[in-house]
């Protein structure tokens, strides 16, 4: 999955990216010129190089995710034929940026984010069927482009650690729940940043005892695999406030005493795609010595139905006064959420970002393409519009106080699900608000919807699709220091 500056030595597919309206080497209608249309055009002769054309739309619609979008539709289509090597004129990227070099180098950035993301494949477990195909991506600056490939290799760089990061957070979902389990997480992370800036701390059974962590221990009773909750510490601007990222982590959601059931519930490995995108914010945060202070918080647990699973009707105990019937077994994120959240007030964050696959419920009000967002208007804006330039987009929820009657108990001060069968995410996410410090800013993003994909889209192959690392570490440089949006 290499990216190289200059002219491919031997034979290379050229890439030509084709908008609406547009002239191009070859007439084209307008549906081949579509976002994400893939057409091939085969030399007559062996001197003549074969074309590779990505539809790209509208040219006054173009965006940094249509450059991720395109880079990921071609690198398929080179890998699916078997071909080694593509060639990509800078000048068709600076052309599509309006001749903007600046722009131009955003969507470099962009395009090798899609096209080593476009290449992913999670074949850690395959045998007979693993392919060992892989393909090269030249970026030929000419003259007229005025790109040195300095320039240019420093917008690579910037993309390609973003992919791995995001290619992290997919290991870290895909992963089966024998390779994957709250106590290999544990090691996973250290291990991991272990070289890099980062501060990692872990609280397990004593400490969870002592400091009255009683979601995680309650979800995490019929599990043999221990619950913990991870702290990772970035310091990258002394004296500047801290932001705190808070990930569920269930590494298997069996529903606890309330099982699930289904013909094939192997997504249930996936309920920590919140902790995945943490983990892979921390590490662009790291790797590109970012000029803030956060600390990630990942909620770890199992929640199995085991001889000592926490049992419906239980009543959880928080240390800021809070009781909680447990309803429903099932609704066990929004438990440890209120253990890190509360953490997090006592590390003296002013701001707190909470993600997790919470609620199938968003899934079937936004899909899989969107997540949801509740809390701070100023966090939320901000977060959206960082969404709509990277990819990883987000619709702003209501929170609507007259449904937290819901969440009353008839024995305790809340239940952990409401009353009704409706708003099941909007009721989460009030749940949540009431472990929220009132000395931080907070929002909640529910990326139940998000974290896979079922078939091959985009940038993405059918499975984990990374979300939220890249929205999370974008969010934590433009809080603190107002960068550009990228």
């Amino acid at each position: 999955m290499n990216i190289s500056i200059g002219a491919a030595s031997g034979p290379a597919v050229r890439i030509g990216l084709i908008h609406i309206g547009q002239p191009f080497l070859y007439p084209l209608p307008d549906h081949r010129r579509a976002a994400g249309a893939v057409s091939w055009y085969y030399g007559r002769t062996a001197q003549e190089s074969d074309v590779l054309a990505i539809g790209m739309g509208e040219p006054d619609g173009a965006k940094l995710e249509q450059a991720r979008r395109a880079g990921g539709c071609a690198a398929r289509a080179l890998i699916s034929e078997d071909r080694p090597v593509g060639e990509l004129p800078v000048s068709e990227l600076l052309a599509a940026a309006g001749g903007d070099r600046a722009i131009a180098l955003k969507w470099v950035q962009a395009w090798t984010e899609g096209w080593l993301l476009g290449l992913y494949r999670y074949d850690n477990y395959r045998g007979v069927t693993k392919s060992s195909r892989t393909v090269e991506l030249c970026l030929v600056s000419d003259e007229s482009a005025q790109l040195s490939a300095d320039v240019l290799e420093t917008a690579v760089s910037a993309g390609r650690v973003r992919a791995n990061a995001t290619m992290l957070a997919r290991d870290l979902v895909n992963e089966t729940p024998h390779g994957l389990h709250p106590e290999s997480f544990v090691e996973i992370v250290r291990q991991h940043f272990a070289d890099l800036p980062v501060k990692v701390k872990v609280y397990e059974g004593k400490e969870l005892e002592e400091r009255q962590m009683n979601g995680l221990l309650a979800v995490g009773a019929g599990s043999v695999y221990k619950p913990a909750l991870i702290e990772m510490t970035y310091e990258g601007a002394e004296g500047e406030p801290l932001l705190a990222l808070v990930g569920k982590g269930v590494t298997f959601d069996m529903g606890g005493l309330n099982v699930k059931t289904g013909r094939d519930i192997s997504d249930a490995r996936m309920d920590m795609g919140g902790a995945a995108a943490v983990v892979g914010a921390m590490d662009i945060l790291a790797r590109t010595e970012a000029g803030v202070n956060v600390t990630a918080l990942i909620a770890v647990v199992d929640n199995l139905p085991g001889m000592q699973a926490m049992l419906p009707s239980s009543v959880v105990r928080y240390p800021n006064g809070l009781t909680v019937q447990v309803a429903n077994t099932d609704g066990e994120g929004r438990l440890i959420i209120a253990d890190a959240l509360l953490h997090a007030a006592n590390l003296g964050a002013v701001k707190v970002i909470d993600i997790a696959t919470l609620t199938g419920n968003v899934g079937a009000a936004l899909g899989l393409g969107i997540a949801g967002i509740w809390g701070d208007e100023e966090m939320t804006r901000s977060l959206v519009a960082i969404g709509e330039t990277n990819g990883e987009r987000l619709w702003p929820m209501p929170l609507m106080d007259e449904y937290e009657s819901e969440l009353r108990s008839n024995y305790a001060d809340l239940r952990n699900i409401g009353t009704g069968d409706l708003a099941g995410a909007i009721t989460a996410a009030l749940f949540i608000r009431r472990f929220v410090a009132p000395s931080m800013s907070w929002v909640h993003i529910d990326m139940a919807g998000t974290v896979q994909y079922k078939s091959d889209a985009g940038y993405s192959e059918a499975g984990a699709t990374g979300y939220g690392a890249r929205l999370l570490a974008d969010y934590a440089e433009q809080c603190i220091n107002r960068v550009e949006i990228r």
